[in-house]
């Protein structure tokens, strides 16, 4: 055999052999990942969807590796064939021990599950406040997830990790007493099921007796009468028990505004059993949260919140004898403060991401420096960022009788090109207020000034104050965001308010 025959059949064999399957499973799935069925048995299809023909199917726990996606399907390997399952239908099986301890709650309503660490990428679903999914691994400001049979990042700015192994785990079973709901309405079931049906409504903040835990789902006392179960991501489990003795030191209530409802449960949500009008004093069976138990007549009970009432120890607010004042003071006058939002409730976000919660407590705070420097007592709907109930807020001028009611935010549309301050107000008796405060600030203020306007919002239309509303610019668009999340701002807008406050005092001494 000559040289150029050698050589021939060398290159022959060559050929051959890189036309052959290459056997080497560990390169061939370098870069899957482990899926593990989530659910009791599942279809494996030909095909990435429903349409395609069922060539097996897989067992709860039944691991696989997985070679590539389309939409919400996984190509997998089985007994070294592949098919394809549907995602929603299984779990990662490659969390490590230190990121499966970590759990991401969302901070937030409609958080986006992005398919990767970037906000241009495409979202893959959504999270709603207080829910919950598994941390895989965390970089760069962003957490990969794991969230109803779905992988992806979410932004680390709107959420809050729990990290169990801390020193302070969530409680155990034994010891939990009660649960705070935290999301805005949440439906209880009468069984521990999705499908089982529905027994009423919760809501974000109110806290309920638990009874029994079974898996993921909690059994809360609604009343004396009726129970039902929650799914327990959608709260927060706690060892401290719910108020339900009668406290020796309320003995009555007495209603502060006709037409106030008597509720059947210690909730917003529930429905009214009877209403009451101002000067009506109810005994006091019991206290659950920021609820009175009542007696009504007949022998029935009911529930009203304790914002409304003032209680034995407390007398009916009366009308403040006018103190006397100097001009350019505010000495014996009493004003509340409002930040808007708080908590899980955010507000709006800017386009650069500004939070409007943060500003509206930073600007308030400033202004109730000034105002107390002029002497007069200043009351804070909230202190810090807690999530307060809108008529908590107009309980509070209310019940304090409060010369001024001010309540501050931040604006947004879809519009990104308007901008703008803007005050609102709602009755007769608070536009001469919301006048002098827009003066106030359009002296302070370089943006556009919008003017006075009516505003159906809820706490000057329960208000019986003299209260505004005001909106400090339109975080939406991207240049304003820019000026008003300064601190320079707010230090203007602030002024721009005190001296709106001292011109509307000042006048009324003129009356």
């Amino acid at each position: 055999m000559n040289r150029k025959t050698i050589i021939a059949y060398i290159i022959l064999i060559l050929l051959i052999s890189q036309a052959l399957p290459f056997n080497d499973n560990s390169s061939a799935y370098a870069n899957s990942s482990g899926i593990e069925v989530a659910e009791s048995s599942i279809n494996v299809r030909s095909g990435p969807g429903l349409s395609y023909p069922v060539i097996t199917s897989m067992k709860k726990g039944d691991a696989v590796d997985e070679i590539s996606r389309s939409g919400d399907w996984i190509e997998v390997s089985i007994s070294g064939e592949t098919g394809w399952i549907a995602s929603w239908l299984t779990k990662s099986s490659e969390l490590d021990s230190a990121a499966s301890s970590k759990t991401a709650v969302s901070s937030v309503n409609r958080l986006n599950v992005r398919a990767q660490p970037d906000l241009s990428a495409s979202v893959l679903t959504q999270m709603n406040a207080g829910e919950q999914a598994q941390i895989i691994n965390d970089a760069n400001g962003w957490a990969e997830i794991e969230f109803q049979g779905s992988r992806g990042f979410v932004s680390k700015e709107y959420i809050s990790v729990n990290d169990n192994t801390q020193e302070n785990p969530a409680p155990a079973s034994s010891d939990v007493s009660s649960i705070e709901i935290a999301v805005d309405a949440l439906n209880v079931r009468k069984k521990a099921d999705l499908s089982s049906s529905k027994q009423g409504t919760v809501r974000k903040g109110e806290i309920y007796p638990v009874i029994e835990l079974a898996g993921n789902w909690v059994k809360i006392q609604l009343d004396d009468n009726k129970t039902g179960w929650v799914y327990s991501f959608y709260g927060h489990l706690s060892n401290e028990t719910v108020e339900t003795k009668t406290d020796s030191s309320v003995e009555t209530v007495t209603v502060q505004t006709n037409g106030t409802n008597i509720r059947t449960q210690a909730s917003t949500s529930s429905e009214v059993a009877a209403r009451a009008n101002a000067g009506e004093q109810l005994a006091v069976l019991a206290q659950q949260g920021d609820w009175y138990q009542v007696q009504l007549s007949g022998g029935a009970t009911g529930f009203i919140a304790s914002w409304v009432v003032a209680t034995g120890a407390q007398e009916m607010k009366v009308e403040k004898e006018q103190a006397e004042r100097k001009k350019g003071t505010l000495n014996g006058l009493t004003i509340v403060l409002d930040p808007g939002h708080g908590g899980n409730d955010s507000g709006t976000v800017g386009a650069r991401k500004t939070q409007e919660k943060g500003l509206t407590l930073k600007t308030a705070e400033l202004l109730a420096q000034h105002l107390q420097a002029a002497g007069a007592e200043v009351r804070m709907t909230r202190q810090s960022d807690v999530y307060v109930d809108l008529r908590k807020r107009v309980a509070e001028a209310n019940n304090s009788g409060a010369d001024a009611f001010i309540s501050i935010h931040y604006d947004a549309t879809e519009d990104s090109t308007v901008s703008g301050f803007t005050s609102y107000y709602m009755h007769d008796y608070q536009s001469e207020l919301a006048g002098y405060l827009n003066a106030g600030l359009g002296k302070k203020l370089t943006i556009r000034d919008r003017g006075v306007q009516p505003g159906n919002y809820l706490v000057l239309r329960e208000n019986r104050q003299a209260a505004v509303l005001v909106e400090l610019g339109f975080l939406s668009n991207y240049n304003e965001e820019r000026i008003i999340s300064s601190e320079q701002f707010r230090e203007q807008a602030a002024l721009g308010l005190y001296q709106g406050t001292i011109n509307y005092f000042d006048a009324q001494l003129k009356k």
